[in-house]
């Protein structure tokens, strides 16, 4: 509450206010794409967590947390972190698709909490909570035997995740639950397909294990993973699994005090020669990329998708590479999705995977792990 109040005095405009858009010029985004070289800037939009993969059509689909698609957005709704009483986050599913990442094609809200498994399993929940309340969080979309799959979490009006598989390869009703109730509370899951064609689920600062190949359950028992040595732990969400050179790739967030919404939101890393480890050391992918999407395009560059995550509106970028930012949460991010190129190589046989923009490529000085 003393959040909401503290952007209401910021933001003095009234709710008919138009929010003044942030999003580059065509010209500018294809500018950085080709250039590779610099963070930009291409869709607006509230929205967290985005997930952004390559469909089998040639568009990229991407996805995340969003507020309301009824809600009309000011000052005050663009800033709101999505967090506590205040929480605007909604219970639908929103989805585009681009080619190019400057036009973005809309499919609406093609899946709510709704269509999940726990509006038939508890429906006693969803009539007692009211819908305002509602919350689907850190939904991602995966292609799997010609179908699109859902994984998203929701602490609200159902502690428990959904497993979702469309009737087609877009995002569309009606929608499967293959696993049931038993696809349980998994915090922010993931999907990965290993080259033996296994699909494993990621959940949580991580727990994986392999699935059936209907989707219908687990096909094996839980495996704890994560880095070694002093940086035991991951992060404490946003993790999946990609396979690059070789290397089984663990990425997970955290923010760069160890301490809860004090400093940057990152995106950390570890490798492995198989997927349930050992896994090296914690290393450092970027500055504000927490909750990234690791991803190539068309030409085989790897980019990150960053988004707005703060206690406070978006810092200016000047002198940022040196600015300690552990007295609360603070990013240099604008709402919306932001593409951050990524420098990926094998160097001396180990993988190095980082930003490339000089203001996410380095720790802070708020960053408690030494790298």
């Amino acid at each position: 509450m003393k959040l909401l109040l503290f952007l209401l005095l910021v933001f003095s405009s009234g709710p008919d206010d138009s929010v003044t858009s942030s999003l580059s010029s065509p010209e500018e985004i294809n500018a950085a794409l080709a250039a590779h070289d610099r963070a930009i800037h291409v869709k607006d939009g509230w929205i967290r967590d985005p997930y952004l993969v390559p469909g089998p059509d040639g568009f990229f689909y991407l996805t995340g947390t969003t507020q309301a698609s009824s809600l009309k957005e000011t000052e005050q709704t663009k800033y709101n972190i999505g967090l506590g009483d205040s929480s605007l986050v909604g219970y639908e599913l929103q989805a585009w698709k681009t080619k190019d990442f400057v036009r973005w094609e809309s499919f609406g809200v093609p899946f709510t909490l709704e269509d999940g498994i726990w509006f038939g399993e508890m429906p006693d929940k969803f009539k007692t909570v009211p819908k305002s309340n509602w919350r689907l969080w850190a939904p991602e979309f995966h292609f799997v035997d010609g179908k699109l799959v859902l994984v998203h979490t929701s602490p609200s009006p159902v502690a428990g995740a959904n497993m979702s598989v469309s009737s087609g390869v877009v995002p569309q009703r009606p929608w499967s639950n293959p696993m049931g109730a038993t696809i349980g509370k998994r915090h922010d899951p993931s999907l990965f397909n290993d080259d033996d064609g296994t699909w494993w689920m990621i959940w949580g600062a991580t727990t994986i294990a392999p699935l059936r190949p209907d989707l219908s359950g687990f096909s094996g028992e839980a495996v704890e993973i994560g880095p070694s040595g002093e940086t035991s732990k991951m992060g404490h969400e946003g993790c999946l699994i990609r396979k690059i050179h070789g290397k089984y790739v663990l990425f997970g967030t955290g923010w760069s005090t160890g301490i809860m919404r004090k400093g940057s939101y990152n995106l950390y890393y570890a490798t492995a020669d198989k997927i349930t480890g050992p896994y090296s050391e914690r290393k450092f992918v970027g500055r504000f990329l927490g909750h990234g999407t690791p991803f190539q395009d068309e030409e085989g560059k790897w980019w990150c998708t960053a988004f707005f995550n703060a206690n406070v509106p978006p810092l200016s970028a000047q002198s940022i590479q040196t600015r300690d930012l552990s007295k609360t949460a603070q990013t240099i991010n604008e709402q919306g999705v932001t593409l951050v190129p990524l420098e990926v190589k094998l160097v001396g046989g180990e993988l190095m995977i980082r930003a490339k923009d000089p203001d996410y490529a380095n720790p802070g000085p708020d960053e408690v792990q030494k790298f």
